[in-house]
């Protein structure tokens, strides 16, 4: 792990993000996070970030839950870096034996996620990671998971915090962002 303070490791991360207006619809401001990942270094840093946070809280990891699709970016690499197991959770139909599942809402419509049956044991302590909480409808959705196997929630991470939003009012663990603070919209759309 490098020697860089989290604060050091932020603004890193922050100058590597591209904003998108318009994108994908009018009012949106998207934060495209992938100019991170063809950085080493800079994907370094956000794992680094992470592990510094759980270590400097002393939270206690057994699993790394990662969201299906950009939690298997960088969930995996946290996993080996802090020597624990990683976990996927999966869009509906996509996971082989048995699953267990939940329904959960999106802006306009619900969707459902799964993970294997067998993927966490009763007791063992969970971080939940994704790149952006925006609603917070799939960390919950993930969240509600673990605790059906019965895993405990430790806390979500994620790279960015769509503020605004509110996410992580519906989430049942601390929520730990690496960066936050969008404006709301750029029109009322």
């Amino acid at each position: 792990m490098s020697s860089q303070s989290l604060s050091e490791i932020q603004t890193t991360l922050r100058g590597k993000l591209r904003q998108y207006p318009d994108f994908p619809s009018p009012g949106v401001l998207f934060e495209d996070i992938m100019p991170i990942f063809r950085d080493p270094k800079a994907f370094q840093q956000l794992i680094d970030g992470f592990k510094l946070h759980l270590t400097q809280k002393n939270i206690k990891v057994d699993v790394v839950v990662g969201l299906d699709a950009r939690g298997f970016i960088f969930g995996p690499a946290l996993a080996l870096q802090l020597g624990v197991a990683f976990v996927p959770v999966r869009k509906r139909g996509k996971l082989p034996g048995e699953t267990v599942s939940v329904t959960y809402t999106k802006e306009y419509a619900t969707d459902e996620f799964e993970m294997q049956a067998d993927a966490v044991s009763k007791g063992e302590n969970v971080v939940i990671v994704d790149d952006i909480i925006a609603t917070g409808g799939s960390a919950q959705a993930a969240g509600e998971l673990v605790t059906k196997l019965g895993g405990v929630v430790s806390e979500y991470l994620f790279l960015l915090e769509l503020d605004f939003l509110k996410g992580r009012e519906k989430l049942n663990a601390p929520v730990f962002t690496l960066l936050s603070g969008q404006p709301e919209a750029l029109s009322s759309a």
